[in-house]
């Protein structure tokens, strides 16, 4: 998910300062959270999301707020011969990451870094691939989020967003919400003793666009081509954009 370094906007510190002590209270457990909170089926959206890529061997890419990096290792070993950076703003994520990038020996085409995807420090026009698992919505600024990860990829680059999302229809929305404000945090204490955490987690959904405000909102930044994807009854959804390609 995404990390500290201060933005110079008083107005987001608050809510990068909460959401950095979230994220690095409950970095030893986040991998079996995942698990347990969405049936294991994180796993099949990343799954679906490489198919779309359609990443080529020798591809580069950014993974924002990549945690424990379990995207990041999947862009290395899709591209085979590409680097990928990966940046969070939680060191004690992280740390979980490092380990599985070393236990893979992926570490000479895995590179961490520790900053803030509001702020990349990455110059224009340097990777394929610029994606963000799972973090769009804990970022004080989406917009700013998205026109970084447009201005760091390549012309006819790849923005990809996956993304918990909210259903729109009923019963299965019902069921969704009960699941997701009720049961979800009392898993949270009950697994990772932490309540408050993961009863701010749905509440981070609730202000965040729907699938089709998220699309606009990618094309207002200027990306081509857009496209989404609702997964799972659109408890999750993928986003996917192209910078526009002068040569094309």
């Amino acid at each position: 998910m995404e990390k500290t370094t201060a933005t110079g906007d008083q107005g987001t510190k608050p809510k990068e300062q909460f959401v950095h002590s979230v994220f690095e209270s409950i970095a030893g457990k986040y991998d079996l959270m995942n698990d347990i909170l969405s049936f294991r089926r994180h796993k099949a959206w990343r799954k679906f999301t490489m198919r779309k890529m359609g990443m080529k061997q020798g591809d580069t890419a950014v993974d924002l707020c990549c945690g424990t990096c379990d995207w990041s290792i999947a862009l290395a070993e899709a591209s085979r011969t590409g680097c990928v950076m990966g940046l969070d703003f939680s060191a004690g994520m992280l740390e979980v990451g490092r380990r599985k990038v070393e236990a893979r020996n992926l570490q000479e085409r895995i590179s961490l870094v520790q900053g803030n995807a509001m702020e990349l420090p990455f110059g224009d026009n340097s990777f394929d691939y610029a994606t963000i698992g799972f973090g769009l919505r804990n970022v004080p600024d989406p917009v700013r989020v998205l026109n970084e990860m447009k201005r760091v990829v390549k012309p006819g680059g790849m923005v990809v967003c996956l993304e918990l999302s909210k259903p729109m229809k009923q019963p299965f929305k019902g069921i969704y919400y009960f699941y997701f404000q009720r049961v979800l945090p009392l898993l949270g204490k009950l697994f990772a003793k932490r309540y408050e955490q993961y009863k701010w987690l749905p509440e981070s959904l609730a202000l965040f666009p729907d699938r089709k405000q998220l699309e606009v909102i990618f094309r207002e930044t200027g990306l081509q081509k857009v496209e989404s994807y609702p997964l799972t009854g659109g408890i999750a959804a993928l986003h996917i954009g192209l910078k526009e390609n002068c040569n094309a």
